[in-house]
């Protein structure tokens, strides 16, 4: 029964970010993202308990859409970032990878920081290793990792502490 539970958890949640990724919506888009989510959580997946670190608890679904919130707004500020280097290339890039750190210690909530940063222009995750993320930045603005960390990470880091525990 636990697995039900578990796999119809995740179910709504996938489903719901299909739903909004989708928008505005068709029957076939209802139809194909109902279909991808079933073969999604039907799978048999052994020792791939992430979703078991799905959680609908009000505070965690709060924390979410703020996230979402915080992405967006990462996203459009490295966005312009990015854009301006291209137009004026005075604004200098100085490329390198960096390492980070994270204390989430959900792989689930890692794999979502990893994929939250490549999704912001300017970066993206090259290896994760544990609670380490290597990351190649368009500007490398810092030399140790604290402050990289502070700079790519604890942005995103907050918010995913509270959704993924």
């Amino acid at each position: 029964m636990k697995g039900f539970l578990v796999r119809l958890k995740a179910l709504l949640v996938l489903y719901v970010v299909w739903l909004a990724l989708m928008a505005p919506l068709s029957t076939q888009d209802l139809a194909a993202g109902l279909g991808i989510v079933l073969v999604l959580v039907l799978l048999p997946l052994p020792g791939l308990s992430v979703y078991r670190e799905i959680s609908l608890a009000p505070k965690r679904i709060l924390f979410f859409i703020l996230y979402i919130g915080v992405l967006l707004v990462e996203i459009c500020k490295s966005n312009i970032d990015v854009a301006l280097r291209v137009v004026q290339p005075v604004i200098p890039i100085q490329p390198g990878i960096v390492k980070v750190s994270t204390r989430l210690t959900s792989r689930l909530g890692r794999w979502v920081l990893a994929n939250s940063i490549t999704l912001t222009p300017g970066t993206i995750t090259v290896e994760t290793k544990g609670g380490d993320l290597y990351i190649h930045w368009i500007s490398v603005t810092a030399d140790d990792v604290d402050s990289a960390t502070k700079k790519i990470v604890t942005q995103f880091e907050k918010y995913l502490e509270v959704i993924f525990g």
